[in-house]
């Protein structure tokens, strides 16, 4: 730690000023009073500072000092961070109970992962072996579940000129010793640090192309979510929010979760943190948190924390993408974070734009969204970063700054809808006013992995729902009872689009997660049962007579009724629907 000091002027809650600062630097991380707080300088004023502390400042005392450490606020990456769960700077709150039982004591310091815990390491480079940014040099298996792959830092390369033997090491022993074409030597250990607010370098950015699978019909088959995309999920106060960012954590296909509690409620993170370690992973059978990092900074923790815990996810999931792996990000939620902002922002005495939130919280929400992205890494891996980003917009209001400025710079946008929500609708995803600018990117995949149907019958079904939205205007006004039989067809189908395979039920074997081949065959068996009950329309069959044959009850509860790996009890179902219409076609001639 550096001999720099400055001195305690002024206190404003998390926001605290100094004096004979004029030797620290924007964004440097410092110590704080007697208890050693942790903060970060945000201004610079001649030698006046403004520092945003990232503890309570309760207790603080003017003329304490202030300390540099000649840092930015950074994170340690490492061996230890899945399965673990942090507070918005990355410490460890399991070990921080172990301190203090009931809560976080104040100044203990910037603590990180267990620097004392052995790992079994693999060294995968042997000496006079050139090692250039990106090059694994050696491989942890951190889980059963993700092999923990060591890579040297950035701006960093050289010809190794030591080597350690394969074995059990700590997280700061020095396993490779390289000397850099200066003639410096630098020593390569289980881990690295990397300054929060700065983006990781990459090879590459390459066009998105893939799906982030999540087994939710209404996103995988209506508006999919790319692999390295970013998604905006909208919603008011009991619309759903939370349960869908854990039906994306539980179910997704993403490699490596990492889970962001962004000034949630207590209870609710309460919820997170007891469930999640509970929860089998359905892909090896193992348990869920062997490929999770989970970050709890409540509403209740200090308010600049929060701001810091979203640049701190984000950049773990970086550090595991530039190994190679798919990493999706839930960030719950953007909207806690946006009102820490504002927060400081008003402490720190700055103008006020809209509704009182700071004029960069725009610049601020697009730079966590270009984050996201599928990447050619610097060792050459193909990987992604996917940012689901929960908005929690107040009275619901889609209007208001936060959820106005993401739809900005986000591609998909599966907006929550309270109505759906009180009609208990779940996942109450609104399926006239969300939108994915990815199915058309992806269409060449589901063509290829699905089928080439998939993307017409998708299109087909979001017009059907078009259309009944419009009939109901009509019906509220005079009744179902005048519309013709073709456009009673349509509110029937609709419904049955809606009830029979919009709606999903989290908490049901069959139903939780659904393979896309199976959603494929059910809007497949929803598309049989509208052409062939059209054509009865068409040669005069009541609609009564056509809405109660038996086969309707069963492509209803066909989602629950046709496991996942017997999908052609779904096309026997579409042979019956076409007999049954048929056979009522030939009552009718």
């Amino acid at each position: 730690m550096n001999n720099i000091e400055g001195i305690v002027r002024l206190i404003n809650g998390p926001v605290v000023k100094g004096i004979n600062m004029s030797s620290f630097k924007v964004n440097e991380m410092v110590t704080v009073g007697e208890k050693r707080l942790i903060g970060e300088v945000v201004s610079l004023n001649k030698d006046e500072a403004t520092i945003q502390v990232y503890e309570e400042t309760e207790g603080l005392r003017s003329d304490e000092k202030i300390y540099s450490t000649g840092t930015p606020l950074s994170v340690t990456l490492g061996p230890g961070m899945i399965g673990n769960i942090f507070d918005g700077i990355q410490r460890p709150l399991e070990y921080i109970q172990e301190l203090s039982k009931d809560f976080i004591p104040d100044g203990i310091g910037l603590v990180t992962i267990n620097a004392d815990k052995e790992w079994n390491t693999e060294i995968v480079v042997k000496d006079g072996d050139y090692l250039s940014a990106g090059t694994v040099y050696a491989k942890v298996p951190e889980t059963q579940s993700i092999m923990h792959k060591l890579i040297v830092p950035y701006n960093i390369s050289g010809r190794v000129i030591e080597v350690k033997a394969n074995g059990k090491y700590k997280l700061n022993d020095t396993i490779v010793v390289i000397e850099k074409d200066n003639g410096e030597r630098f020593n390569l250990s289980l881990c690295t640090k990397w300054p929060v607010r700065k983006p990781r370098p990459i090879g590459k950015r390459i066009p998105i192309y893939k799906p982030l699978i999540t087994g939710q019909r209404v996103i995988d088959s209506f508006y999919p979510v790319a692999k390295g995309g970013t998604v905006g999920l909208p919603g008011g106060f009991g619309t759903g929010k939370t349960v869908t960012q854990h039906q994306f954590a539980k179910w997704s296909d993403a490699d490596i979760i990492v889970y962001i509690g962004c000034g949630e409620r207590g209870n609710e993170m309460t919820d997170v943190l007891e469930e999640f370690p509970t929860l089998i992973d359905p892909r090896t059978n193992r348990p869920l948190m062997e490929r999770t990092i989970l970050i709890a900074n409540t509403s209740n923790m200090p308010v600049a924390a929060r701001e810091a815990s979203i640049y701190t996810g984000i950049t773990m999931a970086e550090y595991y993408r530039d190994m190679g792996y798919d990493v999706a990000i839930m960030a719950d939620s953007t909207s806690r974070w946006a009102e820490a902002l504002r927060e400081i922002s008003g402490r720190l005495e700055e103008m006020p734009a809209e509704e009182g939130y700071p004029a960069y919280l725009p610049s601020r929400l697009a730079e966590f969204y270009e984050r996201a992205g599928c990447v050619r890494t610097l060792s050459g891996d193909e990987a992604s970063v996917t940012i689901i980003g929960a908005v929690s917009p107040p009275g619901g209001d889609f209007s208001e700054p936060v959820t106005e400025n993401t739809k900005r710079f986000v591609t998909a946008f599966l907006a929550l809808d309270k109505k759906l929500a009180y009609a208990r609708h779940y996942p109450a995803i609104n399926y006239l006013t969300s939108y994915s600018g990815y199915a058309s990117m992806l269409k060449d995949w589901y063509d290829e992995n699905v089928s080439p149907e998939m993307m017409q019958l998708r299109s087909k079904m979001i017009r059907l729902l078009q259309e009944e939205e419009k009939l109901n205007e009509i019906v509220q006004l005079v009744g179902e009872d005048v519309l013709p039989n073709d456009q009673a067809l349509i509110l029937e189908i609709a419904r049955i689009v809606k009830k029979g395979f919009l709606q999903q039920n989290a908490l049901h074997k069959e139903d939780s997660y659904v393979v896309l081949m199976k959603q494929f065959k059910m809007l497949k068996v929803i598309d049989t049962l509208y052409e062939n009950a059209l054509v009865c329309v068409k040669i005069g069959i009541p609609i009564s007579t056509i809405k109660e044959q038996d086969v309707i009850q069963d492509v209803l509860k066909m989602k629950y009724d046709i496991p996942n790996d017997k999908l052609a009890l779904l096309d026997e179902l579409s042979d019956r629907i076409i007999k049954t219409y048929s056979d009522l076609r030939q009552k009718y001639d």
